[in-house]
Order: C-alpha cells, then structure tokens, then sequence
C-alpha cells in the first residue's frame, strides 16, 4: 500500500506551484523522467506566483531612490514596500530595521562586522558554516552539540553565567537544523540569553521557508534568512531585527547609498555622514529584482497559510521517515530524536554504500535530485557519524570505492512544491537501490560521484 493511501481523501493543500515542475531529465538506463526535485535545504525552486510577479515588473525596471524618473520612483516605492512587507512577514518590532543582503552568509556577517569590538559570541557546533565562522574579530565559545532541546538551554545557561557579565554577548542559533531538520528550542534560548544579558540572533535558512517567523513572539534580536530558500531566486537575503548596533558601526560597505553627506575637508581629507537607516548597510546598486522576490514569496506563503503548508510537510515528513524506517540498512542522522519535531530536512547513511555512490544512484538512476556530504555543517555531521573529528571526509564524493565506510551522508529535503510522487519514487528508489544495487557503474571525476559512461550495464 502507498504511504499516501490514508491521507489521500484528507483535506491537505495541494503542492504550491514551481518554476521546473514539469523538466525532464534523461536516465543512465535510458528513457527520460520528470525531475523530482529534493534539494530544498540547498536551494528551493522559485515558486510560479514568485516568478510572475517579478516578470510584471521587469518592464517597469529602473534604479532606485535617487531617480527623478517614473520608473525609477516606481521601483523605489517598490523597493521600500517590499521592506515593509518582509517586516510585516517576521512580525517587527517598532524600531526594528530590515536590510537586504545577498544571502544569510551574508547576512550574518554583517551582523559580525557590527558586534562590540569586546563582544563574546557564543555559537554550537551543530550551526552551518554561515553561523559558524562569521565571528573572527570577536571572542568565540563553541558549544558543544546537544543531544535534547532542554541540554541545548542548560548548555547555554551554564556557559553565559560563567560569562563576563559586564561586556556584551550574543547567542548565534539555528532555528531548523540544514542536517536534521529539527526544530531548535528558540525562544527558550532566547529568554535564557537576555537572563544573561546577552542577544541572540536566529539563523533562519531553513526555518523560514517551512514554519512562521515572528521575531516580537521568539523574542530574538536579529533574524536572518536567504530568498533562495524561501521560494525565491538566488542573490538575495534579509537581516531584520534591534537598529542600535547597527547605527552605531562603521557601515559594513562604504560607498554611494550608505553615504548621506560626503565633503572635503580643509586638509585635503574627506568628512562623511553616514545614514542611520537601513541604508547604511545597503551601499551599492541594491538588488531590486532579489529584494521583490523576496517579498512576493512572503506574500505567497502567507496568503497560502502557513497552517496548511506546515500539514501536508509534516505528512511528506512522516511518509519519508516511515519508509526508510522499513529499511534496516538506512541510519537516519538526529540529534534530539525521533520525537523531535522538524521539517522537510532529513539526513542518513546506508549501510554498505558509499554516500556519494547512493546520491549518484539516485539521479543516475532515477532522476531524483538530493545532496552527499557535509552539509556546510562538518562538526555536526561527524558528530552524528560519530566519527574521529580529525578523519578525512568533505563535501562532494570522496577518493573511495563504491561500499567503503562513508565519512558523509545524504540528505533529502523537500517543501511547499514537492508533490507526493517525488516522495514516493524517492522511498521506492531507496529501498531498491539497497536490496538489487545500482545497474550502473560509477566513478570519481573532478570530487563528484558520477555513472561510468564507458562501463557495461551491471
């Protein structure tokens, strides 16, 4: 019986529609297939309302906040309503600032460019890279990974009280896991961070495009997230969240934009005022097409309900899980466990293959698309692999033989435009890939996993 049958009478929405629902890919075996996308946490696909909307503007293109011509009085207005829409999805404080970046890397490192020079962070080591490794000019405590949401406050607790209490601190924590896909107590570490007289930010990549945000409710500081997560195309991000620390640094670029008033001075030198809005962070030609897709992805989702969306993911999660659960081969990667609410993220290993071998497979073999490695997240990874953290694995396949001990894992992940057929080819693939093998060969080329073209059928 299809993992789908008891819910296929059920009142879930269906899929939202995307950009490549209807792409084709060819098989190593031969024939073609529809691409069954479910590389979300990495990048989702745009959604179609997303794409519309941008194309209705795109004639209307112009710069912004210095024309005096229609369009660019257009795309201006435009601009700032999209700021306006953006706080009003994270549900903003008065006085909270929304500022457009490229991405949550960047995002985040802006927030670490702006710190107090005596600033402590404390950040785990179950955070992605972009959370991880801003923080170079400031003093760091990497907390160790917590195995339940009650360890994570407690470790957090334990390590602001033996804190200076006189110098500031900021608490850097995922909301969604990019590896598990769990779900991070936040507002609890919150509440625990200003106990301590600390802020927090929230890293809400992959929490964002699956679950409400509100940064007044969570009680956060800062929030920051990618558009090309959140349904939208690549080359654009938000930090939203408290003005202070902002206003008061140097602007994170200086240039035109970030400038209010520029004049030379006597001396040959240059005096500069800087703006104290949002603007003092975006210095540049902003990326108006990236700003307004973001905000007609927040449109989309909210006007799709959030309610519904998070039902039927939660349906997708607990097909997927209940199907590699039939598979004793398959470890699937937690670190608060099975109970543990999370999202459309799950990561596994499979006993007896090679992690990059079994993702080929899956695209080679039966066009589903899903990522191998380390996840930009390697001490989380290792840490659930329980794995020395000195041995060898990176992301992309390893120098080792189909069936070796693999030093990485696979991750699938999916959202609001994942219909049920990708799962269910996906559980299929699984559970025939472990119990037949591949039908094809594969090799190393360039640290990818790829079929060996001028090997024979197995």
């Amino acid at each position: 019986m299809s993992v789908f049958t008891a819910a296929a009478d059920q009142s879930l929405c269906a899929p939202l529609p995307v950009l490549g629902k209807d792409v084709t890919v060819p098989l190593v075996t031969g024939g073609e297939v529809s691409y069954a996308a479910l590389d979300y946490a990495a990048s989702a696909p745009a959604l179609q309302r997303v794409w519309d909307d941008v194309a209705a503007y795109a004639p209307y293109y112009g710069s912004v906040h210095r024309g005096a011509g229609y369009l660019s009085q257009l795309s201006t207005d435009l601009f700032e309503n999209s700021r306006a829409t953006v706080a009003e999805f994270l549900g903003c404080r008065a006085g909270d600032q929304v500022i457009f970046t490229r991405s949550t890397t960047d995002s985040l490192n802006l927030l670490a460019a702006v710190v107090p020079a005596d600033c402590q962070v404390f950040v785990y080591e179950t955070e992605h890279h972009a959370s991880l490794l801003p923080w170079r000019d400031a003093r760091v405590t990497y907390l160790n990974a917590p195995r339940t949401p009650a360890q994570a406050v407690e470790t957090l607790e334990r390590a602001l009280a033996e804190r200076d209490p006189y110098g500031p601190a900021l608490v850097c924590v995922t909301g969604a896991s990019n590896v598990t896909g769990e779900l991070w107590p936040v507002k609890e570490l919150a509440a625990a961070a200003h106990a301590h007289g600390a802020r927090i930010v929230l890293d809400a990549a992959q929490l964002a495009p699956h679950h409400p945000v509100d940064i007044a409710e969570l009680d956060v500081d800062w929030v920051a997230f990618s558009g090309h997560k959140l349904y939208a195309p690549f080359g654009s991000g938000v930090l939203a969240g408290r003005a202070d620390w902002l206003q008061e640094a140097e602007p994170y670029l200086a240039g035109g934009g970030a400038s209010r008033k520029v004049a030379r001075r006597t001396d040959g030198g240059v005096d500069v005022e800087w703006h104290s809005t949002a603007a003092r962070h975006e210095a540049g030609s902003p990326n108006v097409i990236g700003v307004y897709s973001i905000a007609a992805a927040c449109k989309a989702l909210t006007e799709a309900g959030f309610d519904n969306l998070v039902a039927r993911e939660q349906h997708l999660v607990a097909a997927v899980r209940t199907g590699l659960a039939e598979v004793p081969e398959v470890k699937v990667l937690s670190l608060f466990g099975d109970d543990a609410p999370r999202v459309g993220v799950i990561s596994f290993v499979v006993e007896g293959w090679n992690s990059s071998h079994f993702a080929a497979a899956l695209s080679a073999e039966y066009g589903i698309g899903v990522r191998d490695g380390l996840f930009c997240a390697h001490p989380l990874v290792r840490t659930l692999l329980g794995s020395d953290p000195q041995e060898v694995g990176e992301c992309g396949a390893p120098e080792a033989e189909p069936g070796e001990r693999s030093l990485n894992a696979i991750r699938v992940s999916f959202g609001a435009g994942t219909p049920d057929e990708h799962i269910e080819r996906f559980v299929r693939a699984v559970k025939e890939l472990v119990s037949k093998g591949a039908q094809w060969k594969y090799r190393t080329e360039d640290g990818r996993c790829v079929p060996d073209r001028g090997a024979a059928q197995l």
